[in-house]
Formats: structure tokens, sequence, C-alpha cells
């Protein structure tokens, strides 16, 4: 389902699915992935709007993907053998995640 809500970090109102609900002190927040821009965003339940007519047939510009059997990488380094070695890592570094996207570009 595919929802409309407004993004306070770009200024407008966007195509977003929701990932995400969780209940907070004062009301709902939603972590929405907006399929136009391609970015994740945090809203409050009162920022979101049922997509209607024909807007709702319009393709996503972005869709989520993972690279294909590539696996995070980050270097590992002991001080107390003075070595450095290239190891698996729970998650992509940022700069890692900067390069890609220059790639991209």
């Amino acid at each position: 389902q595919v929802y409309v809500v407004f993004s306070e970090e770009l200024k407008c109102w966007c195509r977003a699915l929701v990932e995400s609900v969780r209940c907070q002190a004062h009301g709902y927040q939603l972590r929405c992935f907006l399929v136009d821009y391609a970015k994740s965003c945090s809203v409050p339940s009162e920022n979101i709007r049922v997509l209607a007519g024909a807007f709702a047939e319009i393709p996503h510009r972005a869709k989520k993907c993972r690279l294909h059997c590539t696996k995070p990488l980050t270097l590992h380094i002991d001080y107390y053998e003075n070595t450095a070695k290239i190891g698996p890592a729970k998650r992509w570094d940022t700069a890692a995640i900067q390069h890609f996207r220059k790639l991209l570009e």
C-alpha cells in the first residue's frame, strides 16, 4: 500500500511505503521509504494520507534492492600486533556507501 506523507526534510508531500510503526508518548511515529526519492524518513501519524485515484498507478522511481552476493567488509586494525586486515563486517562503512553512490552517479 502506497501512502502520501509530508517530509519535513524535503518540505513537500511524497509517495511512501510504511516500513514500521512505533508508539510514542505523543502519538505514532512511522518509518517510511519515499519511493520517488529512495530515502527513508520518520513521519508523525498526522502527516500521512491515503493515496487517491490515478496517482496510485504511477510507477515508483525508486525500489529497495540489494547487491547479489556482496557482503560488507571493513578494515580490522590490531594495534598490539601492528597489523591491518580486511575482514567481514555487520554493516557497510559510511565511506563505502559514499563511494558506491559516487560510482552510481
